[in-house]
């Protein structure tokens, strides 16, 4: 089980491409970590751009919310249906 917010891998940003014959490559970076809200489902918009402020942010958030000891369940994919 989870708190409502968690921390993430802030989503790649592309930093360069080129072309070679018909493929396309993309070299991405990492920008840093995202927050995510168990509850609303969605990441937050702010990214840090290290573990330790993102940490910092989370443990606020997790502290102002309603119910800061409630927890949700770990969401996991079942891929039997697509074997």
């Amino acid at each position: 089980m989870h708190t409502r917010f968690v921390i993430v891998p802030a989503l790649p940003v592309e930093k360069e491409s080129f072309q070679s014959g018909s493929r396309f490559y993309a070299a991405t970076e990492s920008s840093g970590f995202d927050i995510y809200d168990n509850q609303e489902k969605l990441r937050l918009n702010p990214t840090y751009s290290t573990r330790v402020l993102a940490e910092a942010a989370r443990i606020e958030l997790n502290s102002e919310c309603r119910n800061p000891d409630e927890l949700f369940p770990v969401l996991r994919v079942d891929y039997s249906a697509t074997e």
